[in-house]
């Protein structure tokens, strides 16, 4: 009996040691968080934060701090909803791969096949700045789908490219960045198919409107407006009730405001002129923007958050399949061979960036992990070795930093035990 009895009694010990530890670790991590929070908000480099941390499929952590609004001094609730520009690209992608699975195209089909427009593009060769004209040579090989996913096929990005030939050929042909622009997808598309690529097809990793053609083409595909389509496959399933192209005017007061620094004092003030390309600033709110799926959404943490455990839960929620685990594992494993040039040691997937054991080194989460961002300084990654999910709101303009993100995780990292 004695020998039960302590056996019992150490097991208690033990348990109760254990929750212990679980308990001063969830209190310390917490209380880094809240600092680093503050301490950015102290000093002025986010006007609000908004902290979703999801850690074996529960809310470890949901907080928010500072301003959704600084002029009106409105504060940030976690129920705020955020332009979240360029994370839409992960949602554009898993909605093809869910017609991939249905057997309506395959990765490496030209994208020609489906639209046409693409069949005789071109590279660009020589520029001539005084009058933004330019010389091409041709395509060494066509456009496929899988250079949309993973940014390959030589489209770029006006105003944000960094490239200021492609900048300055972009805008006086009239291509959208898709952030609040005018117009149809369709007539888009049709324009960016006629401008020059800036590298061949294949040859590098080049971020730009890759996202908004796979767009187009899940509405070729699926015969559906692309919003009808994400409500129906994506949004509705994941019971995603914030998550928008065009916000309902009833949801308009939780929309956060675009904040800038004041150049002379280093304030927030709102952002009260026209955005890239002269695009207003509260484009969710407008009925005449065209669907970009590489740009267009908006959405709170707790609504990506639901999308992002997609990838946890093998595909399912509820006990019902969205999309397959394999398809899943497909979008997570690294498209950029060797040969391909990009960015650093980037690692893309079809649609993501991606932890690799070649970038490891880079930042703290695991291995498997993968992650992106959007223009106006949102944050996300899903780590499946600690089953943890990561988002990081803020809502500033012409500010974007990898820097947030990475703070948090390093915070967020350093009370978590090897396993």
């Amino acid at each position: 009996m004695k020998t039960i009895a302590s056996f019992f009694v150490l097991t208690w010990f033990c348990i109760s040691t254990a929750y212990k530890v679980y308990a001063q670790t969830n209190t310390l991590q917490t209380q880094r968080i809240d600092n680093l929070a503050k301490a950015l908000i102290d000093k002025k480099q986010a006007a609000g934060i908004d902290i979703l941390i999801l850690k074996d499929g529960k809310p470890f952590y949901s907080k928010a701090f500072g301003y959704a609004d600084v002029e009106r001094k409105l504060p940030m609730h976690t129920d705020h909803i955020f332009r979240i520009a360029s994370q839409t690209k992960a949602i554009t992608s898993l909605a093809a791969m869910m017609l991939w699975e249905e057997g309506r195209f395959m990765l490496d089909e030209p994208v020609s096949k489906y639209i046409p427009d693409f069949r005789n593009t071109r590279v660009l060769d020589k520029f001539n700045a005084s009058d933004s004209t330019y010389t091409t040579i041709p395509a060494l090989r066509e456009i496929t789908i899988r250079d949309l996913f993973r940014h390959t096929s030589g489209l770029s990005y006006p105003v944000f490219s960094g490239n200021p030939e492609i900048n300055a050929i972009y805008a006086k042909a009239g291509i959208a960045t898709g952030i609040g622009s005018k117009g149809s997808l369709k007539d888009q598309i049709a324009l960016l198919a006629k401008q020059p690529l800036v590298n061949q097809p294949g040859d590098r990793f080049t971020y730009g409107l890759n996202s908004d053609v796979l767009g187009y083409l899940v509405e070729i595909w699926s015969g559906l407006p692309l919003d009808e389509f994400f409500y129906k496959r994506i949004f509705e399933p994941l019971e995603m009730k914030d998550t928008y192209f065009h916000l309902p005017q009833q949801k308009a007061d939780r929309l956060v405001a675009l904040s800038v620094k004041n150049k002379s004092d280093s304030n927030y003030k709102n952002v009260n002129k026209l955005i890239y390309e002269g695009n207003d600033p509260n484009y969710p709110l407008m009925k005449n923007i065209y669907l970009s799926g590489g740009a267009g959404l908006v959405s709170t943490t707790a609504d990506y958050a639901k999308f992002l455990t997609l990838f946890l839960n093998n595909g399912q929620v509820g006990g019902k399949r969205l999309i397959g685990a394999k398809t899943l594992e497909l979008m997570i494993t690294n498209q950029l061979a060797n040969n391909i040039i990009r960015p650093g040691s980037l690692q893309f997937g079809l649609g993501v960036a991606l932890v690799t054991p070649e970038n490891k080194f880079m930042q703290a989460i695991s291995i498997g992990s993968f992650y992106w961002g959007g223009i106006f300084n949102t944050h996300y990654w899903v780590d499946p070795k600690e089953n943890l999910i990561g988002l990081i709101y803020t809502q500033e303009y012409d500010a974007y930093s990898e820097d947030i993100g990475h703070l948090f995780k390093n915070v967020i990292y350093s009370t978590l035990d090897n396993h």
